[in-house]
């Protein structure tokens, strides 16, 4: 499958709706703007100190001072609102931000989400990550399946976690598993996948009922 990031974009703004106030991480999940429905308006905010926050501008006509949490040029919508870090993480604290979707390293049958560090390699911290998926009222992991054939969705993560128990949902080229007590139930496959090839690029045991649907 060649437009994999794009495929899960897609499949993530399908559960976004009117009005949702919702987070964009690094990567992947700040495509997922170019597939809302039409009429689903969504309100960005970013940890850095907006809502409102718009699309990346032309080349030429960046402002210095509005860029992403990610540090990407970006713009502000008519309506829009600057403020400072304590107001933006009061927003996300508050359980003000309706969903959140960012990418992962590993997600396990549990929820738990490791998506900061590797051991041995330099990074310059966790970031918003840790309040963002325990303030909000939905995480989304959009992201690819597996990692140069490294399984990522396990039966328990082996990296340092962000966050324990918070994922609800996870996406992925091959389909989408949702986070229930019994374990990760794969309620939408990728037609393109058989479910057994789904199941073994993935460590932990998938739950599949008989009214498991198509990925759309």
């Amino acid at each position: 499958m060649n437009n994999k990031k794009e495929f899960i974009a897609a499949r993530v703004a399908k559960e976004l709706k009117d009005g949702d106030i919702v987070n964009l991480g690094i990567g992947l999940p700040t495509m997922v703007s170019n597939y809302l429905e039409p009429g689903v308006n969504i309100i960005l905010q970013s940890e850095n100190g907006y809502v409102g926050l718009g699309e990346k501008p032309e080349e030429g006509k960046e402002d210095k001072d509005i860029v992403n949490a990610g540090g990407t040029p970006a713009s502000i919508n008519a309506g829009g609102a600057f403020f400072d870090s304590s107001m933006s993480f009061a927003i996300i604290r508050g359980g003000h931000i309706d969903a959140t979707i960012l990418g992962a390293l590993q997600v396990d049958e549990k929820g738990n989400l490791a998506n900061w560090i590797i051991p041995g390699k330099k990074v310059p911290g966790m970031g918003g990550a840790m309040d963002l998926v325990v303030g909000a009222k939905k995480v989304i992991v959009a992201m690819e399946h597996t990692n140069r054939g490294q399984k990522k969705i396990l039966k328990d993560c082996t990296l340092p976690l962000t966050a324990k128990s918070v994922v609800d949902m996870i996406v992925t080229e091959m389909g989408v598993m949702e986070v229930t007590p019994e374990g990760l139930l794969l309620s939408e496959y990728n037609p393109e996948y058989s479910l057994e090839e789904i199941q073994e690029a993935t460590e932990c045991k998938l739950i599949v009922r008989d009214d498991v649907r198509v990925m759309s």
